[in-house]
């Protein structure tokens, strides 16, 4: 009866039906454990800032329409003590069942969007305006804008079968054939990839990395590597990453600093999709996500850029970087090391604003960096 229930109304009414129950006697017993464990360490992570005893204690026995319950969404944090966040949304409605934990974690992250704060509409701006932010080819290496997408009618990779994650790879792949122009290119299954031509593209900064010990703790590689992909186009500027840590990571990258170029690339791909593949969206949240970091826009501008004397005064480029609400990365992204003074500078802000603020905010910020770097002696 509940198959049929669920078939006919939907993945959300369904989850509101279920999200009554309880988690059973070993799932608490788990949970207390893994708080014990998170309260022992010394992380600085925003889980830990904002996991209270009375947040813990409200939140412990709920459990949402996917039987996702409160260690799914920290078991990550917890095991990885290191971790800058340390939460993850099993399904969209963990947004919704464990919103004492993750809305201030969002309004932490995000610059002050406040639970009763509105993600304004999709607004990609005037993708004419944006510059090249280096012209001279003396600082920046290469520049790549990016977002995730969420296919409307699934849960989140902890929650997803074998038979979805198949499913959910033949429906791109059916989409991408339509592709014309700048954009078409080829899907490469992970299944059955040589480990020569995967770590290739890894080196090339183009296939994600396997095994993550982050979206391993949160349960997020099940049937690896099932339904797991990557398209490029011919010229290899446009890249779709299927089913990694969200169920498409649309990428639009290349050597350079015309963020302009790469920008108009992005914009005019994922309006081709989202014409095919409708996309999970939220009115308040805006774009869903796996992880609380990318709601919102989803949009992550980034560039690899060379700054040899900030990078010996990192207190300076962090000054810097704050106040444009950047994010400073290694050389090869998250939890990595900068090499030869090269970081992976990106907007940080997601939510609150525009598509198109947000990049615009990146290109500010990119400007300024330069600009300091230049007059340092």
């Amino acid at each position: 009866m509940f198959t049929l229930w669920y078939t006919f109304l939907g993945i959300r009414e369904y989850a509101k039906f279920s999200s009554d129950k309880m988690v059973d006697a070993a799932v608490l017993e788990k949970l207390e454990a893994a708080f014990k464990k998170l309260q022992g360490t010394e992380s600085k992570s925003l889980l830990k800032k904002y996991l209270s005893q009375e947040v813990f204690d409200k939140l412990k026995t709920k459990k949402t329409g996917f039987n996702s319950s409160l260690l799914d969404v920290i078991q990550s944090g917890v095991e990885n003590p290191d971790s800058g966040v340390g939460i993850y949304a099993p399904d969209a409605e963990s947004y919704s069942t464990f919103s004492d934990l993750f809305d201030p974690i969002i309004e932490d992250y995000h610059g002050g969007f406040k639970k009763d704060a509105k993600h304004p509409n999709k607004d990609w701006g005037d993708v004419d305006t944006l510059p090249n932010v280096d012209p001279s080819g003396e600082y920046v290496i290469s520049t790549r804008v990016r977002c995730g997408r969420s296919m409307e009618g699934y849960p989140f990779n902890p929650c997803l079968t074998e038979a979805q994650y198949k499913e959910m790879e033949e429906k791109l792949k059916a989409t991408l054939d339509g592709f014309q122009g700048d954009l078409k290119g080829s899907y490469y299954p992970l299944a059955g990839m040589t480990k020569e031509v995967q770590q290739k593209l890894i080196d090339d900064h183009f296939l994600f990395k396997e095994g993550d010990r982050f979206l391993q703790a949160a349960n997020a590689c099940r049937f690896w590597p099932t339904g797991r992909g990557i398209f490029h186009n011919d010229a290899k500027t446009f890249l779709i990453w299927c089913n990694e840590e969200d169920h498409l990571r649309l990428i639009s990258m290349q050597p350079g600093g015309d963020l302009g170029q790469v920008y108009r690339r992005l914009v005019t791909a994922v309006n081709d999709i989202e014409k095919r593949v409708p996309f999970s969206h939220h009115d308040r949240l805006g774009f869903l996500t796996f992880c609380p970091t990318n709601l919102g826009t989803t949009v992550r501008a980034s560039v690899h850029i060379k700054v040899p004397k900030l990078a010996a005064n990192k207190a300076k480029l962090e000054e810097v970087a704050s106040k444009f609400n950047l994010q400073v990365r290694g050389t090869r992204g998250e939890h990595t090391e900068a090499e030869g003074g090269v970081y992976d500078i990106s907007n940080k802000r997601r939510m609150g604003l525009t598509e198109y603020e947000a990049v615009k905010e990146m290109s500010d910020g990119i400007l300024e960096i330069i600009k300091i770097e230049k007059e340092l002696p």
